[in-house]
């Protein structure tokens, strides 16, 4: 396992005096003369990224109480996966974080794998497939998130930036699996279909040109005295904070904490992989933002070590394996289930039953684009689980909104909702 680092992002030299410590405390603001204002932002507001509802207690400007009302998006998803075999519940998790749900795939997949304890026996190439579609999401995710993100805080331009490089990994999503947007690309014990032709060199040329406009963004921004005003110093998350209200991801990582799971409990093959965990010193909507902007280029990182080292090479010449050799587990091939017997059988009892897992229960937490995304399975045996929990990161980072948001100006929710880039239809589920 590679030595883990750490890359200061960002130097301020003197402790940072923060916005909220300029302004009297919530309990004095209290008892100032004047009325105070319930001021709903939501769940139609277009900076609330989706269906957040915030009841927002105001003295003037400045915020004295904040309530935020989740649920608008809720499906069931935990209670659904009661009633469906492990295979048929992968195209749900596709509508979690619907900006990164190639990392969902993979992430539902390993949890089923590490009940059946097979997580660490997947074919190498799988492996390395399945890393690369995770870190092309976790770009994409973090290309959408900072592009909504400047786009609140008045930077038009970056918007359409992040969009057209977007664009671009949704068209290497299609070639691969057949879909831009709901992928349901992994299968329990491997992936639904190996590279095509001429993909993996789309990423390479991909991974070259990304990293050109994410040089771009950071021009555009990372000086720009409007966004720093608006970002610096605004959202303070201290690292006390950020660990107890168990924040992950870029949020966590922000204020100061080094704890990335590709390093701390590699799976795949992240422990043949050399990169860099980005961590800020502040825990502003600065740091936060600058993190994402490392991230992104340690992922390019990533995608280029994993085309140098895929087995079988780009095109697959030597027909290495991307599903496990189990015919309990995956899908025989269509010409032996036409011809013989027991292939047949081996079909019908997957389609019909599911994979027969064996009784327990496992977690299995993977780094998400925007934090832990977990999944707590228990199984009493067959092919359905008994119970399912999802620890959706979105959830838990928003669950810090009525702590950090007092304090601070009604325009400045604009950029801390920006900074923490939360998905509602993953908080909610």
């Amino acid at each position: 396992m590679p030595e883990v680092q750490e890359i200061t992002i960002r130097d301020t030299g003197a402790q940072a005096q923060t916005a909220a410590q300029s302004l009297p405390p919530a309990e004095d603001l209290q008892d100032m003369q004047g009325e105070k204002m319930v001021l709903n932002m939501g769940p139609s507001h277009p900076s609330t990224h989706g269906v957040l509802r915030i009841v927002l207690e105001l003295d003037g400007e400045a915020i004295l109480k904040a309530t935020p009302d989740i649920g608008y998006l809720h499906r069931g998803d935990e209670k659904i996966a009661e009633n469906m075999t492990y295979t048929q519940f992968i195209p749900y998790t596709d509508r979690l974080d619907y900006l990164a749900p190639l990392a969902n795939n993979v992430a539902y997949a390993l949890a089923v794998e590490k009940l059946l304890g097979i997580h660490e026996k997947l074919p190498p190439r799988c492996q390395y497939i399945r890393v690369i579609c995770a870190e092309l999401a976790r770009i994409s995710s973090h290309l959408i998130g900072l592009g909504a993100f400047s786009m609140d805080v008045g930077a038009m331009t970056v918007f359409l930036l992040t969009f057209t490089e977007r664009e671009k990994i949704y068209n290497l999503c299609e070639a691969l699996t057949g879909a831009r947007f709901t992928t349901t690309y992994t299968r329990i014990g491997g992936v639904s279909r190996d590279t095509p032709p001429g993909w993996c060199a789309a990423v390479r040329q991909f991974a070259g040109e990304v990293i050109v406009n994410i040089d771009e963004v950071e021009l555009l921004l990372t000086r720009n005295k409007i966004w720093v005003d608006r970002t610096r110093d605004i959202g303070v998350i201290s690292k006390t904070d950020a660990i107890d209200f168990g924040l992950s991801g870029p949020n966590l990582r922000g204020s100061g904490v080094s704890r990335d799971l590709r390093k701390d409990h590699p799976y795949l093959c992240y422990r043949d992989l050399q990169f860099d965990v980005p961590v800020g010193e502040v825990g502003d909507c600065y740091d936060r933002y600058l993190c994402r902007i490392e991230e992104m280029r340690q992922s390019v990182r990533i995608i280029h070590q994993c085309l140098d080292q895929i087995p079988g090479g780009f095109e697959n010449t030597t027909r290495e394996p991307v599903n496990v050799a189990d015919g309990k587990i995956i899908l025989p091939p269509k010409q032996k289930v036409l011809t013989r017997m027991e292939e047949l059988i081996h079909q019908f009892m997957l389609v019909t039953e599911g994979v027969n897992c064996p009784p327990g229960e496992i977690y299995f937490g993977h780094e998400n684009p925007k934090g832990e995304l977990g999944f707590y399975l228990y199984s009493r045996g067959g092919g359905t689980p008994y119970r399912m929990k999802i620890r959706s990161p979105s959830f838990v980072n928003l669950s810090i909104l009525s702590h950090l948001l007092p304090g601070h100006m009604v325009s400045d929710t604009v950029s801390i909702l920006g900074s923490l880039d939360f998905v509602m239809g993953e908080c909610d589920r």
